[in-house]
């Protein structure tokens, strides 16, 4: 292979490109996990880590995927046969519903044409009529990953209270944290799931569970097989800083120096930033005459934004193009949506010149692939840019 010049633009949704800081913070000697240093780590970490979910309340770190971390939420509160409704807005909901279903949960799935969030009337709908209150975990995805939808996590927790359900609420947001404002203790989730490799700005190995006082009641009580995965250990470890085995000695370095960063920022101005961000690639996309698969405009992610393109078209083909000609990766489309999206991940540690090169590789890529296109969008994200610089605005109207 021919070497190829610069720098690769990684522009899928997760993992995304790890800042600098954070690979020298990595890239440090690994010390003793039982020494006294790594408690201060395993202190700052837990603290840092509240005030990303905005929680008062228990933290668990784990060295694992963001799976590691649905199964853990589900193992840890429930019992065999429990019933658990979810939505499917997407393809991860998809997968986190037939993880549920695997552990030996029966799982309630409100169909859904991957365009749209969780419907709070439809789950409001569905608990009420649970008089027996069989349903114990409500689990929604609030950024879905794979169509760039954003579910109404403080719309869905109001449902669940005006239907007067006891059920656990369980809530994904590997690909918003960080990203996009989350409020763990003030929308009252009970159990928030969260990786590293997204918002957080680290590299895929660290995943998370935020855990309210009615979780951990529920976990007293839970029969469903745990071990690695158990909150009793990892709690009782974690207030001194340690963990119950080896962990990710090197990846926590990592998030020490990620939390550093986004405080330096400003979670607010980190949200805003995501904002402008999404609000221009949207603008690109109209712009050249082509739609986002997210419908209703109260439920665009800030994270990401997935492109659809016209019939006849593949977006994979698109997707190649744009890796051979121009070395930028874009998301695949998945499960329903394959061969019809291409998605664009505007993310992490991300900045306005970035978003301008990602956009203007999309743009020359769709016109190598011969998809009928106003070459408008470049021209339209960076005006909107500019325009929010001007005036000193920082986030989308």
């Amino acid at each position: 292979m021919s070497r190829r010049t610069g720098r690769h633009f990684l522009q899928i949704p997760g993992p995304t490109n790890v800042p600098d800081r954070v690979l020298r913070a990595i890239d440090a000697p690994t010390i003793d996990h039982r020494g006294p240093e790594f408690a201060e780590l395993g202190k700052a970490i837990r603290a840092g880590m509240q005030r990303v979910f905005k929680t008062k309340g228990e933290v668990i770190v784990y060295p694992a995927s963001g799976t590691g971390a649905w199964e853990a939420a589900l193992v840890n509160t429930l019992s065999p046969g429990n019933r658990v409704l979810m939505a499917e807005t997407g393809h991860f909901a998809t997968l986190w519903s037939k993880l549920a279903a695997r552990l030996g949960l029966e799982v309630d799935l409100i169909p859904g044409d991957w365009r749209s969030g969780a419907d709070p009337s439809a789950i409001c709908e569905r608990l009420r009529a649970d008089s027996a209150h069989a349903i114990k975990a409500v689990c929604v995805v609030h950024n879905e990953t794979s169509t760039g939808v954003a579910s109404r996590i403080a719309d869905v927790r109001a449902a669940i209270d005006a239907a007067r359900h006891p059920a656990l609420f369980m809530v994904d947001t590997i690909s918003s944290l960080a990203s996009i404002d989350y409020r763990h203790d003030e929308w009252g989730v009970d159990v928030t799931v969260a990786g590293s490799q997204k918002g957080l700005m680290l590299p895929p190995g660290l995943s998370f569970n935020a855990v309210s006082p009615k979780a951990l009641a529920a976990s007293r009580q839970a029969k469903l097989p745990r071990s690695y995965w158990a909150w009793d250990e990892m709690l009782a470890h974690g207030k001194s800083g340690y963990f119950p085995y080896t962990p990710a000695t090197n990846l926590l370095y990592g998030l020490r120096e990620a939390l550093m960063m986004l405080e330096e920022e400003g979670l607010e101005n980190v949200f805003a930033r995501h904002r402008r961000h999404a609000e221009a690639t949207r603008r690109a996309v109209r712009a050249w005459g082509l739609d986002v698969l997210a419908s209703n405009p109260a439920e665009y992610s800030a994270s990401l934004t997935a492109v659809l393109l016209p019939p006849g078209h593949d977006a994979d083909r698109v997707r190649r193009l744009i890796l051979e000609h121009f070395d930028l990766s874009l998301g695949t489309g998945l499960g329903k949506v394959a061969g019809k999206v291409f998605r664009i991940g505007h993310l992490g540690d991300f900045n306005d010149l970035m978003l301008m090169g990602t956009l203007a590789g999309v743009e020359m890529g769709l016109g190598l692939a011969g998809v009928p296109i106003r070459k408008e969008g470049v021209q339209q994200a960076m005006a909107y840019l500019g325009a929010c610089r001007a005036s000193g605005e920082r986030a989308a109207a």
